[in-house]
């Protein structure tokens, strides 16, 4: 057993955040069958077009959380080997002031948007009347959605400082507090009502653990700091945040588009098998992202301090590590949804593999899923260099996405836009491929 841990890579930073993945994903399960006890499909529809909806934010967060991770480990990086650290705590400081006033008018802004982006979509698609009560619960979404990207600047500061542990710690609470909360409430018979009140809880959860906790006075030591020199905005972050803005926002193109548009063209039960596809593969290939995710601040380091060698070697490591895991996690799902379908699973007289795409479907969109971990392991190393390079891929994926997508809904339904969409991921890799061994060759000399 211990040759099989040391072979997949998993230290703690990895074993809290796939231990929250795993959570996750165990939890996905049994929230799939609580969804197909508790809601028609119509409402599961609408349950996964909130998602995707809510998924407006990237254009509201414009890629600076993840930045802050990186310019954090970066000066934090000196912090730790350097005998003056008074310079480099005052740009912390700086930077923390920022995210805290920045992501309060954010928060705001996203709530009022949030609202009126539903109630125009929902009015204007929603083909079931009065059957399905919606308003209300997306109130509760839109606020729950405002609590979160508040956190997650501050969130991305410490796993900046290398808090991985701590993080991953609390986001598998988080991960615990989601899944349960929801299913009391749908036995509860508060139907759409769990997605917000979840998203609140798991909110709240963060930040008592914080507050409780000694991340709070790592936090509060930053904040007061005497500032004596600060991280320009203008000069030093916007110049990297503009390309990732771009890249984030054409990642919403790409991956969070096609539940709202089958939703708007084929209805809401096709939008629901689509979204609870999604939410398996999704959740398969967040888990297989742990191993990256937890890395950046060490590979950040890296680049600060030039180790190239290390940094090769981490990446290629982890890289194999990932595909191992997201390959083997998918054929338990494919075979489950086999098994179910023999041995006829059924709930409230309902098949369930028909909540699901079929499996030749499903099978085309892991593809689609599989071939993203190379681009996004790339594009993660590449951007610990505190440069985004990604971002005319970003652009030209996200627009050829956007548009296959509305053309083949209208004309093929869902068949024809996950093979759109794997045809798009197919033709991109040599390309993505190509930037990676480019710019690692321009940058390491």
């Amino acid at each position: 057993m211990k040759k099989l841990i040391n072979k997949l890579g998993i230290d703690k930073a990895i074993a809290y955040s796939s231990a929250a993945r795993i959570v996750q994903a165990g939890s996905n399960i049994v929230t799939i069958f609580f969804l197909a006890k508790y809601l028609s499909q119509e409402e599961q529809g609408f349950y996964y077009t909130f998602g995707s909806l809510v998924a407006v934010q990237v254009f509201f967060e414009l890629g600076l959380t993840n930045i802050i991770t990186q310019f954090v480990a970066h000066e934090y990086a000196y912090v730790t080997v350097e005998n003056d650290k008074s310079i480099y705590k005052s740009r912390l400081s700086s930077l923390l002031h920022f995210c805290i006033k920045w992501y309060f008018y954010l928060s705001i802004l996203l709530f009022f948007i949030l609202i009126i982006v539903g109630w125009v979509f929902f009015t204007h698609y929603d083909t079931e009347g009065d059957n399905v009560s919606w308003k209300i619960p997306w109130f509760l979404i839109s606020f729950g959605t405002c609590l979160r990207l508040f956190q997650s600047p501050l969130n991305s500061f410490l796993l900046g400082m290398n808090k991985v542990e701590e993080m991953s710690l609390i986001s598998l609470y988080q991960q615990l507090i989601l899944p349960i909360s929801m299913w009391l409430g749908l036995y509860g018979g508060l139907k759409l009502y769990v997605v917000g009140i979840s998203l609140v809880l798991s909110a709240v959860v963060w930040y008592l653990y914080v507050y409780f906790s000694k991340m709070k006075q790592v936090l509060i030591d930053i904040y007061k700091n005497p500032i004596i020199e600060r991280i320009k905005y203008v000069d030093e972050i916007f110049p990297f945040q503009w390309r990732i803005a771009i890249s984030w926002i054409s990642g919403y193109l790409i991956y969070q588009l096609f539940t709202p548009v089958i939703f708007a063209t084929g209805g809401a039960i096709i939008a629901g098998q689509i979204g609870m596809t999604l939410q398996m593969l999704n959740g398969i290939q967040a888990l297989s992202m742990s191993w990256i995710n937890t890395k950046i601040p060490l590979l950040s380091n890296c680049v600060a301090l030039k180790k190239y060698s290390e940094l090769d070697l981490i990446f290629s490591r982890t890289l194999k590590q990932m595909l191992a895991v997201i390959i083997i996690l998918f054929f338990v799902f494919i075979g489950g949804l086999f098994v179910a379908d023999k041995i006829c699973i059924s709930i409230n007289g309902e098949l369930l593999t028909t909540r699901f795409l079929s499996c030749k479907n499903t099978f085309y969109l892991f593809l689609s899923i599989l071939l993203n971990v190379f681009v996004v392991s790339w594009a993660s190393y590449l951007r610990c260099h505190k440069k985004e390079p990604f971002l005319l891929y970003s652009i030209l994926c996200g627009l050829v996405c956007c548009m296959v997508i509305f053309f083949t809904s209208n004309i093929w339904g869902v068949e024809g836009v996950i093979l759109g969409y794997l045809f798009i991921n197919i033709l991109f890799l040599p390309y993505a491929y190509l930037i990676f061994v480019t710019k690692k060759k321009q940058w390491h000399g």
